[in-house]
């Protein structure tokens, strides 16, 4: 596997702050399309550590009530223990970190709260390879108030009916899977 060098990082680093951009344009062109006319705001900022990143975050819109798009890129001169408990071989490392997350609050309380990031992570021990990996996620988080009282009224329905024919069920083991025929 060939390790990044400082041209790959750059590369990386390039692009996560052109996704930023990206996101915070169609976010924007959202609100104009709702009718309104909030804008991200940009913080850049330094880390005493090393490092540093740009914060986007808009507020107070007609479609997004409040949302966050962060780039960041940070040194760390030596990883903590319990950064390198799944890679015993780096403790004590440096290491970089680059990514964007998002957190998206929109005022339509029927629309999700997003969140998501994407990073690359590198650490470099003296006279070993690098050990980097990408990750990242995305979730949606729902507006409790009415989609709690949906679930519970769709669980309760459904438990009316279900759990009379599922204490009637019988069980049935096959090549050691369970199953239950009602």
């Amino acid at each position: 596997m060939q390790h990044p060098t400082s041209a790959d990082i750059q590369r990386v680093r390039e692009f996560l702050l052109d996704l930023q951009a990206r996101i915070c344009a169609a976010l924007e062109q959202q609100e104009r399309a709702g009718g309104g006319t909030a804008q991200f705001e940009i913080d850049d900022w330094k880390r005493p550590e090393g490092g540093g990143g740009r914060s986007r975050v808009l507020q107070n819109g007609t479609v997004i009530e409040k949302g966050g798009v962060m780039f960041s890129h940070i040194n760390i001169s030596k990883l903590p223990a319990s950064a390198t408990e799944r890679h015993p071989q780096i403790a004590g490392a440096k290491a970089q970190a680059l990514g964007v997350s998002l957190v998206i609050h929109p005022k339509n309380p029927n629309v999700p709260t997003s969140h998501a990031n994407v990073r690359l992570f590198v650490a470099e021990k003296e006279g070993q390879d690098p050990i980097w990996w990408f990750g990242g996620g995305a979730s949606i988080s729902p507006h409790f108030t009415q989609m709690m009282k949906m679930c519970c009224h769709g669980i309760r329905r459904r438990m009316t009916y279900v759990l009379p024919l599922a204490l009637k069920s019988t069980p049935n083991i096959n090549n050691g899977v369970m199953t239950t025929s009602i």
